[in-house]
């Protein structure tokens, strides 16, 4: 499976501030330098995830991002889905081709390794690859 780069900087950046979580709020900068994340792009992501309450930002002196719930309720599907849109087998190869029992059956076969996919991401926690 090949994740978007949005996607590998997001469930990067979640990881970093569910480690992290017990010495407050992470500023994007500190991800950035850590990782070599470009800052901008980094932000961009942080935010989409702070609308979708995956992980929560506190401005000023101090200020930085934190989660808004234990690292153990979030699923790593979460942080995917909002960093890149929802996770699902996008490819119809009998749409591409002609419907035969070829395309069919792989088309079956791909649709049940993103479902797979799926699971393990919702089974996974960020507390679990953080180990808290």
């Amino acid at each position: 499976m090949k994740l978007t780069l949005s996607a590998r900087y997001g469930l990067t950046a979640a990881g970093y501030i569910a480690a992290h979580a017990s010495e407050g709020p992470v500023t994007a900068a500190k991800i950035s330098q850590e990782y070599g994340i470009p800052r901008e792009f980094l932000l961009k992501i942080l935010q989409q995830m702070v609308r979708f309450n995956i992980i929560a930002s506190k401005r000023g002196p101090g200020g930085g991002f934190t989660l808004p719930r234990p690292a153990r309720e979030i699923t790593l599907l979460e942080v995917l889905e909002t960093s890149d849109g929802p996770i699902s087998h996008s490819t119809d190869l009998t749409e591409l081709t002609r419907k035969t029992p070829l395309t069919i059956n792989l088309e079956k076969v791909c649709r049940e390794a993103s479902d797979k996919a799926v699971a393990i991401f919702t089974k996974a926690t960020l507390g679990q690859v953080v180990g808290k």
